[in-house]
């Protein structure tokens, strides 16, 4: 039994991450192949794995603690100066338009289903989450104009979070009320007390976590270990005193860490986000393989109707209670109201909820899972195969992606980027060295912190209208990393990247390049010879080519002086970025010339 449970783990494990790359690769969200390849092993088809059987006791804690690491990671995401500065939509988005789908949702389950209503109400808080694993990559294919893209991000990222919390009291709801033995008001002092713990311990194991963190009293390699051990501590503590509490209370201490001031919090997030992809990856498809098909095809007819429900009047209600009195045009209300595939709260959360309330007597439970597995699977196939038509015919698709991504926020990132951005071509520049990026914020340009080939800029960097990457790091390697990682996405037409220094024989290099990035400017031109010429007082300046004025007389006028860099179109709209084999010479009159230009000894 040990090694047949040992080779479980490790197919699992495998499998579980070759679900991962191929989704990435045909750029989708990775639940759905998780969720498929979980039902294909499992109960509702091969038989293959059976996680009752394999796991017996231990399949309730291992879910429990992974669940508790999951919801935790997505409240370290949760920071209340971010959702202060969010557009009135998106507030209302995340507060009354969740309440409003919640209670849509567990009406029509109720009425369809003949669930109990303590049911119904805590199928539909599950089920009233996005989040940015799957609006992300959709959103990328999509292309949806700013406005509307921006909102289905922000609402993804918030809404996780604050859905979960939402779920976990209402569950708690419903354990108070079946702990209750004398009427409402015990029902009211359990839950009361089950907030009680759960918000007071959170808030203390995050203010305890947060001065750990601030007064360096462990080692750097020591911080990941240390606030995994104390989330499973606080859970296990938390269940102790007030039972059913710890899921809360990983939420509230999730949220504190996030809202602490001067706190270092990204290495850990970064931790916990690789953590996750393992547990996810593992874990949905175990709780795939449990699903009961029989219980849910004895339903029938009635899910269809449910998911009608909740894709065509739960999600159109909530945008129209959201966007009441707001500049959005009725085109783009409606791809918003189109557009709500569920994820991976709604998955992992209603597992774990199915798997307690069976134990406690709820009979149904189990069917709230198969609903939660129907929901995911089909907005996101659904909404995936029919967003992008419908976005193109309202005419709500941004054709025009003139962004620019920046690998790099040095002295020479900055000065392109100021250059760029006054002739329309918005940058957005990447970089882990806070110093540059707060140099770049403070001459107001746009700025991503972190590591652009992170799983946390998956999540959270925003390629909205982003059409081409230039790679301008000191480090050249990650330009190539870059490149590599959104070529697919962008296109290899669009990929640039520095030589470096010891890269100008190119002969010897060239494998390592092709089919990465092309050679930003010429091969002849280094991250040094920019810097260089920035140090001599060099400045980025703009001629337009006439008639009598073209490449011919630019470069004799400025000689060895000037480094031509990119090319604008007569009507300002096409920007031609300089290589080897796009040199200043093709550009025709009424073009501008952008150049690197120092004065003349």
């Amino acid at each position: 039994m040990t090694e047949n449970i040992m080779l479980a783990i490790a197919v699992i494990g495998i499998l579980g991450s070759m679900a991962q790359w191929l989704a990435w690769w045909l750029k989708l969200p990775s639940i759905l192949l998780l969720l498929l390849l979980g039902i294909v092993l499992g109960k509702p088809v091969t038989g293959l794995i059976d996680p009752d059987l394999l796991f017996g006791d231990l399949l309730f804690p291992m879910v429990s603690l992974a669940v508790s690491v999951i919801l935790f990671e997505g409240a370290l995401t949760l920071n209340f100066r971010e959702i202060k500065g969010l557009e009135s939509v998106v507030r209302r988005m995340v507060t009354v338009g969740m309440v409003v789908t919640w209670l849509t949702i567990a009406a029509a389950t109720h009425w369809l289903l003949d669930l109990p209503w303590l049911l119904s109400l805590l199928f539909g808080s599950l089920v009233v989450v996005t989040g940015p694993t799957v609006i992300v990559p959709m959103l990328r294919i999509l292309k949806l104009n700013k406005k509307v893209a921006n909102v289905l991000r922000w609402e993804g990222i918030v809404i996780d979070p604050l859905g979960a919390l939402l779920a976990v009291l209402v569950f708690n709801f419903i354990v108070s009320s079946q702990q209750g033995t004398g009427g409402i008001i015990d029902v009211a002092l359990d839950f009361g007390w089950i907030l009680l713990v759960g918000g007071a311990l959170g808030a203390i194991a995050g203010a305890f976590m947060g001065l750990v963190l601030r007064r360096h009293w462990l080692p750097e390699y020591l911080h990941n270990v240390f606030t995994l051990t104390l989330v499973f501590a606080v859970f296990a503590i938390s269940d102790v005193l007030a039972h059913e509490s710890g899921l809360l209370t990983v939420t509230v201490m999730g949220m504190w860490l996030a809202n602490s001031k001067n706190t270092p919090i990204e290495d850990i997030l970064n931790f916990k986000e690789s953590l996750t992809v393992l547990l996810i990856s593992g874990l949905f498809i175990i709780l795939a393989a449990r699903l009961d098909l029989d219980q849910f095809l004895q339903i029938g007819w009635l899910s269809i109707v449910l998911f009608l429900v909740i894709q065509f009047i739960a999600r159109p209600l909530k945008i129209m209670v959201s966007t009441w009195g707001s500049d959005l045009t009725f085109k783009e209300k409606v791809i918003l109201s189109w557009i709500a595939p569920r994820g991976i709260v709604a998955a992992a959360v209603s597992a774990l909820f199915a798997l307690k309330l069976e134990k406690q007597g709820y009979d149904e439970a189990s069917l709230m899972v198969s609903l939660t597995f129907m929901v995911i699977i089909g907005t996101v196939v659904f909404q995936s195969a029919t967003a992008g038509f419908l976005a193109k015919k309202l005419g709500v698709s941004n054709p025009e992606s003139k962004g620019i991504l920046v690998v790099g926020s040095n002295p020479v990132a900055v000065a392109i980027a100021e250059a760029l951005n006054k002739h329309g071509f918005e940058c957005l520049l990447t970089d882990s060295h806070w110093r540059y990026i707060k140099d770049a914020r403070m001459k107001d340009i746009k700025t991503y912190y972190g590591n652009v080939v992170s799983e946390h800029a998956d999540h959270h960097l925003d390629l909205i209208g982003i059409g081409k990457l230039i790679g301008v790091s000191m480090n050249n390697d990650l330009n190539l990393l870059a490149a590599a990682k959104y070529k697919n996405e962008l296109g290899v037409a669009n990929i640039f990247a520095l030589n470096s220094e010891e890269n100008k024989d190119e002969t010897k290099h060239a494998i390592s390049r092709e089919g990465r990035a092309r050679n930003l400017f010429s091969s002849e031109v280094t991250y040094a010879n920019l810097a260089s010429f920035l140090s001599q007082g060099a400045k980025i300046k703009t001629t337009l080519f006439t008639q009598e004025y073209g490449h011919e007389a630019y470069l004799a006028q400025h000689g060895k002086n000037v480094i031509p860099l990119f090319g604008i179109s007569p009507e300002g709209k096409r920007l031609k970025v300089f290589t080897r084999a796009q040199s200043i010479e093709k550009l025709s009159a009424d073009w501008k010339v952008v150049g690197l230009i120092k004065s003349k000894d």
